[in-house]
């Protein structure tokens, strides 16, 4: 047989031995990567808590004006006045004067004109608020309703809704991560059950972050004195 006649069949032979060898590469590698393959469950856990907000911020809004006849000196003393007369009503209510942090006073001047842009009137007004910031967030609403006894004597009040805020969540942090984690377990162990597996240690963990809402609110958090906490943790347990 001459030279070209044996690398005719030899060509052949060779490519199969390769494609042999290659199917082998890749079976071995499938066979390979079942081996090291896991078992695992991702799952939820779910942990919850009813608290009560313990800082609340109010702002009280007062107001005085007069024609533009009305010399502003006098209406800035009596601006002065309704101030003091709010914040010792603040005082006797049970607020520390730490507590409470009077404005500036703020002047503007409205005018108001006819349709051919002529002056008809002048008024000065002096606007002012008082702020209050306590942990003492029981006490706000009485307080809030006594303020209408200002208001009928004639002082020209706006009496702001308060927020309440809930600022101690890292002091329920640990206990609530737990919980959820523990849930979260309970929830495999009963997915590893029906599966007739047994849960394993944690693979990787996901915590969510924790929501502060006023109960029964889907959304907000400073209107009501009552809140709920809430964290979702995902996790992946290896099952055994």
């Amino acid at each position: 047989m001459n030279s070209f006649g044996r690398y005719s069949l030899f060509l052949p032979a060779l490519l199969i031995s390769l494609g042999i060898s290659i199917a082998g590469y890749f079976v071995g590698r499938t066979l390979y990567n079942a081996n090291v393959g896991i078992n695992v469950a991702e799952v939820k856990g779910l942990a919850e808590r009813r608290v009560e907000a313990d800082r609340a911020f109010w702002k009280i809004q007062y107001r005085v004006s007069g024609p533009g006849t009305t010399q502003v000196s006098t209406l800035y003393e009596k601006s002065e006045s309704d101030q003091a007369q709010i914040v010792q009503l603040l005082v006797d209510s049970g607020f520390d004067k730490s507590e409470i942090t009077p404005d500036v006073i703020n002047y503007h001047k409205e005018e108001f004109r006819d349709n051919n842009k002529k002056l008809i009137e002048e008024k000065h007004v002096l606007s002012g608020s008082i702020d209050v910031e306590t942990n003492k967030v029981r006490l706000v609403a009485g307080v809030r309703t006594k303020l209408n006894k200002l208001i009928a004597q004639g002082l020209d009040i706006q009496n702001k809704a308060p927020a309440y805020h809930f600022t101690k969540l890292n002091t329920i942090k640990p206990e609530m991560v737990k919980e959820a984690t523990t849930n979260a377990r309970i929830a495999a162990t009963e997915f590893a059950a029906d599966a007739g597996v047994k849960v394993g240690g944690i693979r990787n963990a996901q915590q969510g972050g924790f929501s502060i809402r006023d109960v029964g609110e889907e959304y907000g958090d400073t209107t009501s004195l009552e809140k709920d906490v809430r964290l979702v943790t995902t996790i992946t347990f290896y099952l055994d």
